[in-house]
């Protein structure tokens, strides 16, 4: 899967820093521009492909829910996260009803900022990956809420947020068939028919419950690259 797109709206210099600061921690994004202003965003907008927006709402020229009307107006297909100080229940309120997947309250933590960031991803992820959605799918990832099941659907759901067992059991089978070997995120992704990111989500899960084992090569550049081996 190719990285997020992501676009700022932002005219505090400062902030617009810590967005960008915080979106290079974390894997499967790229902010592809910027903005200072709600006309300037527009013109942007209209050249760029983009996948998410973090907007803020006090802006030189107007708010950032006027900006969300705009695109809304446009049937521009972007999704929207709002990142602001107004704390206001009016603002809050339409935001979401004019589409906005998250609202954060300025000043916020990088954790809270990697959840909101985090969740998006799954579920982008997701619906790229799925030709149909059922209703267990919208309870998790649109409404963020558990249902009641058992079986083989309690299991997937148990297995952690956003990852399920299907998944998890494709990559095991892979590294099963590769046993003995350092593989990278990439190989894994590529030998068991998924994207590189995820991969790396489903493998990180694995190293934390002791199922594979992660040793590191450094090159003369550069980070290091992580090789998986399946534990015996």
């Amino acid at each position: 899967m190719n990285s997020i797109k992501v676009f700022i709206v932002e005219d505090d210099p400062m902030v617009k820093d810590i967005n960008r600061r915080f979106l290079n921690k974390l894997e499967g994004f790229v902010v592809v521009g910027d903005a200072s202003s709600i006309e300037e965003a527009k013109i942007k907008i209209d050249k760029e492909k983009i996948d998410l927006i973090l907007l803020d709402i006090f802006l030189p020229d107007g708010k950032g829910i006027d900006l969300l009307k705009w695109i809304r107006s446009r049937e521009i297909q972007v999704d929207t996260i709002l990142i602001t100080a107004d704390k206001c229940k009016s603002s809050v309120d339409e935001a979401f009803k004019y589409g906005a997947v998250d609202y954060l309250i300025k000043p916020f933590k990088f954790e809270r900022f990697k959840e909101a960031l985090s969740n998006y991803r799954n579920r982008f992820i997701e619906l790229t990956n799925l030709d149909n959605i059922n209703q267990d799918y919208i309870d998790q990832y649109i409404l963020n809420i558990s249902t009641n099941c058992t079986g083989d659907e309690m299991q997937e759901k148990e297995l952690s947020k956003g990852l399920n067992l299907k998944t998890y059991d494709k990559i095991i089978s892979y590294m099963n068939q590769k046993k003995g070997q350092d593989l990278t995120a990439e190989e894994i992704a590529k030998g068991s028919g998924l994207a590189r990111v995820t991969a790396r989500r489903y493998l990180e899960k694995m190293a934390e419950e002791g199922k594979v084992e992660i040793n590191q090569e450094y090159g003369k550049i550069g980070r290091p690259t992580n090789y998986y081996m399946l534990k015996k």
